[in-house]
């Protein structure tokens, strides 16, 4: 078992921010509600971390746990409301702030004899974001740094591993918060030896003996969390794992095709289906967007079934479930932020047990875990699709002629973006068919016909997410390529639109 951080999350919008700091500090962590500590499976906790928090301490909503059998036992790391927590619960006092405290500062003390601030020198910028500030310390608590405004930036209780930070190290504006982190493992006698490689060992050995001799199957759908599932479930099980392709028809232009020959070069046992005219059937005339996710959804979990129902002695179903859903779903205030587009009800309805080999990892370790086992890159660097396909990029009723518009128009930028060396710059790109028809003229004559959009954003995690600043000669080319070649097409235009308000799709 791989020696652990336990981080308590109280709410933060960057809670996952530190779980990734500490992981490319190759260390493994789990990030868990505040009140959720694993008394009972504790053997391999080396320190914990507490979050930021939406809240005031004082306020009466505020989360609150017990530290007692927590401090004193383990290196604890209070960042921002877990350091203003620490304090507060020991008797020291925190009020509103003066004036609030949000965004850059710089250390003007520090306290260099302190583990905790190991290479680091005064003047390090840090990030502050909050209302609050500690206005007394218990006695037994020392300031080891202090900003030009806030005297308690951190501090360590007197004879016991306990340290407050006042600020996030974990965001990137910290120019020296890795380092601070870093010196945090060292403080808990981490070995810092969590590594894709590392993974795969445990994994596949903890899958064998998980799975024995029993089958497996896996809805795949082209993206690198299937992919790598798949991978690595083959490497334990081989032959007792049964991959599924469905095409819904809404996959990019030759896809199926594409991620058929790409799987069939990893060695994997792929049944693929072609379920295209019973999905545009069932799409037909179909304008709402969740409708037609629904349908989609629903589509695609009858269409497994029967392949399911047609293999022999199934007892496990193979999901990409990765942490940020498994983050999402245990989420402290019990709000879902997204519905995921697993094979929901697939377990249930067939009576299956789950197995989902990357739940504990993060996009970002996904895709190093896909290299360490040789995966193509193209298939790892790979932009999120979003499971309706082309289904949520058509936005009005799907016909076979709309997608055969939009494959066509998105085939020619997604290619162009690759050969401008641009692919790996952006997280996700596509194209998107309106419903909006313009005149335009082609040669001497006049057209009235469809609008195409671009979308391109820049994003760490899809939480949030900025568009692509393209550059122009590109968006020229991309536009002439796509009215010339499209059939159908006489307009393209570029969407400015970050997340939030918008989102990355349309629908």
């Amino acid at each position: 078992m791989h020696e652990k951080i336990i981080i308590l999350d109280f709410g933060s919008q960057t809670t996952q921010l530190i779980g990734r700091r500490i992981r490319e500090l190759n260390t493994y962590c789990e990030i868990v509600p505040y009140n959720k500590f694993p008394y009972e499976k504790a053997k391999n906790v080396k320190g914990v971390i507490l979050s930021g928090s939406p809240y005031s301490v004082y306020d009466a909503n505020a989360f609150k746990t017990e530290l007692a059998e927590i401090r004193g036992k383990y290196p604890v790391l209070g960042i921002c409301y877990g350091a203003q927590f620490i304090a507060y619960t020991s008797g020291g006092k925190v009020e509103p702030a003066n004036s609030r405290e949000y965004g850059r500062a710089n250390l003007s003390y520090i306290d260099n004899t302190d583990a905790l601030f190991k290479r680091i020198t005064s003047g390090s910028q840090i990030w502050m974001s909050h209302g609050d500030t500690i206005t007394s310390l218990p006695g037994d608590f020392k300031i080891i740094a202090s900003t030009s405004d806030v005297k308690a930036a951190a501090y360590k209780v007197d004879d016991e591993q306990t340290w407050g930070v006042q600020f996030h190290p974990e965001v990137f504006h910290s120019t020296d918060g890795t380092t601070l982190l870093d010196n945090f493992l060292d403080i808990c006698g981490c070995k810092k030896d969590w590594t894709p490689a590392s993974f795969i060992e445990s994994t596949v050995a903890e899958l064998k003996e998980q799975l024995g001799n029993d089958k497996v199957i896996l809805a795949l759908s082209g993206g690198v969390d299937s992919s790598v599932t798949a991978v690595l479930l083959n490497k334990a099980i081989g032959k007792n794992l049964t991959c599924i392709f469905v095409d819904h028809g809404l996959l990019r232009k030759n896809e199926f095709q594409k991620v058929l020959q790409d799987y069939e070069h990893l060695g994997l046992n792929v049944i693929g289906i072609d379920a295209k005219e019973r999905f545009y059937k069932e799409l037909a005339g179909v304008t709402d967007p969740e409708t037609k996710r629904k349908i989609i959804g629903k589509g695609f979990i009858d269409v497994f079934n029967e392949e399911a129902l047609k293999l022999k002695d199934i007892k496990w179903l193979g999901q990409g479930t990765i942490y940020p859903d498994v983050i999402e779903s245990l989420s402290i205030t019990g709000t879902v932020i997204k519905s995921h587009h697993n094979v929901g009800g697939l377990p249930e309805k067939m009576h299956l047990k789950l197995v989902e080999p990357l739940r504990l990892l993060f996009k970002d370790e996904v895709r190093r875990v896909g290299m360490e086992l040789g995966m193509q890159p193209h298939l790892i660097k790979r932009h999120p699709f979003p499971g309706p396909g082309l289904g949520i990029r058509i936005l009005s009723d799907i016909t076979p002629e709309k997608v055969r518009v939009l494959q066509d128009a998105d085939d020619i930028y997604v290619t162009l973006l690759r050969e401008w060396d641009l692919y790996d710059q952006v997280w996700q790109a596509g194209a998107i068919l309106l419903p909006i028809r313009s005149v335009g003229v082609m040669g001497d004559e006049r057209t009235y016909e469809n609008t195409i959009v671009l979308r391109a954003v820049t994003s760490t995690d899809a939480m949030t997410a900025d568009w692509a600043q393209l550059p122009y000669d590109f968006l020229a080319k991309a536009s002439n390529e796509i009215i010339n070649k499209v059939k159908g097409v006489n307009r393209v235009v570029y969407d400015i639109s970050s997340k939030p308000p918008a989102t990355i799709e349309w629908e």
